[in-house]
């Protein structure tokens, strides 16, 4: 019997020593910590080219914020009936309605009052392939943030901060970040009044 136990004994420390030299149980030298303590400089997360790999089109948007340069995600790849000067050319439309025929899913609701846009408010008037501002001066669609920002200073201010709109991918890498019509309709850019889900119910007395 005292054989048999000092054979198991035997048998258990010899697995234990096995098992503490296999690499697999020990820490791999390629850890988190391994690499934390093996830095020489601080971790640079504008290194990482890109944590997730966006499945969409971006743009490096033509201003900056506190942080640096960053990347909006275009526009012009989400419009289905880009480039506007393909039917938009200098011939006579021949066709009645041709609007309302072409364009009839467009609900122009942004404005107040009498005060509502019309298209070339908006949209250059000779050169449909592209927005132009107050001022004339032609606007990029996949920069139409530049467009917004003439009357929604104070959102494009919050959204160049980070305080307006949404990230794209994660923290590391390099900050792309989602264009107004990203969320807004251009045509109709408010949200529809909703109620919320769920509400507190009132304190019994």
């Amino acid at each position: 019997m005292k054989k048999i136990f000092l054979r198991s004994s035997l048998f258990f420390l010899l697995l234990g020593t096995f098992l503490l030299s296999c690499p697999f149980v020990m820490a791999s030298e390629n850890s988190v910590m391994d690499r934390i303590n093996a830095a020489e400089e601080p971790f640079n997360n504008m290194k990482i080219e890109t944590a997730y790999e966006l499945p969409v089109k971006t743009v490096r948007a033509k201003e900056s914020y506190q942080g640096g340069t960053f990347r909006v995600l275009a526009r012009k790849d989400s419009i289905t009936k880009f480039r506007c000067s393909v039917c938009h050319t200098e011939k006579n439309v021949l066709i009645r309605d041709g609007a309302l025929f072409t364009h009839s899913d467009i609900e122009i609701n942004h404005g107040r009052g009498g005060d509502k846009l019309s298209c070339i408010e908006c949209h250059d008037e000779n050169d449909r392939d592209s927005l132009s501002d107050a001022e004339g001066k032609k606007i990029d669609f996949d920069h139409s943030y530049q467009l917004c920002g003439q009357c929604h200073f104070r959102q494009k201010r919050d959204w160049l901060g980070g305080a307006h709109g949404k990230r794209e991918a994660y923290w590391a890498g390099e900050r792309v970040v989602r264009n107004c019509t990203s969320c807004h309709s251009p045509h109709s850019p408010a949200f529809e009044k909703k109620m919320p889900v769920t509400y507190s119910l009132p304190l019994d007395k």
